[in-house]
């Protein structure tokens, strides 16, 4: 009896036993099961945290571009306005050149003729004048006349060259001068040195220095002088305005006053 009560609880203990380790191998199943299911959880939860991390890096690019942008636009506001300001004024500058423009088309139509006039009365003053330079003169006034038929030259800038002639013109009355030309001297033509005082004298002496003479301006001539009067006298003059000697007070042939 007490061996089958033995067999009895040994077999009772092994079916306990069994029942245990069936529980366990269960137990161990459930929970390989639920650290599987964590783990996938937490892989989840990470692949999420990146995506929203993602979002929120491309969010905070996104607010970053439309806080520039919106920079930009302020910017162009300001510059549009500065703009607007500028044409404002610029059509009123160019309303105002409109009305110059008519004013110069006006002016222009009365300068010309003034040009000419000028011209006319330059040319008669060069004729009537002591005749020094007289070809260079002339053909100055030439050229100006030849410029006006010239539609590449404003008409300011033909004005500005008759007022430059002008200037040209008043500066011979102030210098002391001389150069070479050639003179019909007692029928033969003779190389001479031309001095010229301003407009008070013109004289000339051949290259020898032998023959003298003066422009009267009464006779419209050139006439002989006293080479022994006056021929160290012009010579040094010839050399003052060549800058070989400093300036001196000379002794000159000039016509006296005509009473009236």
């Amino acid at each position: 009896m007490k061996k089958q009560r033995l067999k009895a609880v040994a077999l009772s203990t092994v079916l306990s036993a069994g029942a245990l380790i069936g529980s366990v191998a269960q137990a161990d199943q459930t929970l390989n099961a639920i650290l599987q299911t964590g783990q996938a959880k937490t892989t989840a939860a990470k692949q999420s945290q990146k995506r929203i991390d993602k979002i929120a890096e491309d969010t905070n690019a996104l607010l970053q571009e439309f806080k520039t942008v919106n920079k930009q636009i302020e910017g162009l506001r300001v510059y549009n306005a500065q703009q607007e300001k500028q044409i404002a004024n610029q059509l009123v500058v160019l309303k105002d050149l409109e009305e110059s423009i008519d004013q110069v088309t006006v002016m222009e139509r009365q300068i010309q003729p003034l040009i000419l006039r000028m011209l006319d009365g330059l040319e008669q003053f060069i004729n009537l004048d002591v005749p020094f330079h007289l070809d260079e003169r002339l053909e100055r006034v030439e050229q100006l006349r030849a410029n006006q038929e010239r539609a590449d030259i404003t008409v300011a800038e033909k004005f500005r060259q008759v007022l430059e002639a002008y200037k040209i013109e008043s500066e011979y009355g102030r210098k002391i001068d001389t150069y070479k030309d050639t003179l019909n001297i007692g029928g033969v033509d003779r190389e001479v040195n031309i001095l010229r005082v301003g407009r008070v004298a013109l004289m000339y002496q051949t290259t020898d220095t032998k023959l003298s003479g003066a422009w009267d301006a009464r006779q419209k001539a050139w006439v002989e002088l006293d080479s022994g009067e006056y021929r160290s006298s012009i010579l040094q003059g010839i050399k003052i305005a060549k800058k070989q000697a400093t300036n001196d007070i000379m002794g000159l042939p000039i016509l006296a006053p005509e009473a009236k």
